[in-house]
């Protein structure tokens, strides 16, 4: 392996991974990024599904320039048509699809203020991305995983929920229903080889600017967790290559909550 590649990933022990095609949606920056990154780094092909083209190139090359494989392509998850272009590029060019990451959401552009106070509009678009486009995602991968008789979707969804977090409600929600269909999906495709799990991180802090999100309110999150340090996206890459692994073949169902110990259950 690449030297520097494995340095950028911080992972060479999941060797089952090799050669697997991994669709990470939102993959142009913040976790998305480290996700593509580490799954490179263990051999497997990164499918960057970002709806930002710019953003889902530059970490394509990233990838190519420390030795890896990766394919950007331009997809809303909010769209059903963009979705079905992602996929059948995807299938023309690898002829599989092993992972689904679902990471793509709206977040750090929101405001927070009490649930009476968020428009519609923008409830129905976080919905739209948050909900709808998993949803949209997970069922348009399961006939290349049901060919294969193989597939790992992982939905990622929030520390936040179970923390009943305010003024976010529509974030809130939306996280909240990642977790349900989770266990509901992981029922309905427990014979097919294909699992379905949950990862559900505390505050992680990425590249991404958080405007909500004082020096103060860190120091807070922080003094939360048993663990006294700041969360980074590093922290969460062991947890999605074993959820994406021949490791956790037995594990399906699971929410895994990731926050450094600021919540138990």
């Amino acid at each position: 392996m690449n030297a520097n590649l494995k340095a950028a990933g911080g992972q060479s022990d999941f060797a089952s991974l090799k050669g697997r095609v991994a669709i990470v949606t939102g993959a142009g920056q913040g976790l998305g990024r480290a996700f593509a990154k580490a799954f490179a780094a263990c051999g497997a092909i990164p499918v960057i599904a970002e709806i930002n083209a710019a953003k889902g190139e530059a970490v394509a090359k990233e990838i190519a320039d420390a030795g890896g494989q990766a394919f950007a392509i331009a997809t809303d998850v909010a769209s059903q048509e963009s979705i079905a272009a992602m996929i059948e590029a995807v299938e023309r060019r690898y002829g599989r699809i092993d992972i689904l990451v679902n990471n793509a959401g709206i977040f750090s552009t929101l405001d927070m203020r009490p649930f009476d106070q968020i428009p519609l509009e923008e409830w129905e678009r976080v919905l739209r991305v948050n909900v709808t486009g998993p949803f949209l995602c997970s069922r348009a991968v399961l006939p290349a995983m049901r060919r294969a008789k193989f597939g790992r979707i992982i939905h990622m969804a929030s520390g936040a929920v179970t923390m009943g977090r305010p003024n976010y409600l529509h974030y809130i929600a939306s996280k909240g229903a990642l977790a349900g269909m989770t266990g509901s999906m992981a029922r309905e495709l427990g014979d097919t080889g294909i699992t379905v799990n949950a990862i559900l991180p505390g505050a992680t802090f990425t590249e991404i600017e958080r405007k909500t999100v004082s020096p103060e309110q860190k120091v807070r999150i922080v003094a939360q967790q048993c663990i006294p340090r700041a969360e980074t996206p590093d922290d969460l890459v062991g947890t999605v290559l074993f959820l994406a692994s021949d490791s956790s073949a037995f594990l399906t169902g699971q929410c895994l909550t990731v926050d450094g110990g600021a919540t138990h259950r």
